[in-house]
């Protein structure tokens, strides 16, 4: 019998042990992320208006359009 730790122990310690032992790696993926949350922020923005927000005063008229338009029979 092994007395190896289970397989997804080893992977978590495997990636932890790397990312501590990153020098320049650690500054990168701050970058990176930094990046990324960027990009999603501008994109919401410019993107994916709230229409619901901007076209309908209240929640109940929000959810009478929504509820209209899943039971609308455009198919």
């Amino acid at each position: 019998m092994s007395d190896k730790p289970p397989l997804l122990t080893r992977i978590w310690r495997f990636y932890r042990d790397g990312f501590r032992e990153m020098t320049t790696g650690k500054s990168l993926w701050t970058l990176i992320i930094i990046k990324l949350v960027l990009i999603f922020v501008v994109m919401k923005l410019l993107f994916f208006p709230n229409l619901l927000k901007r076209d309908y005063d209240d929640d109940d008229s929000r959810a009478d359009a929504v509820r209209s338009s899943l039971l609308d029979d455009r198919r």
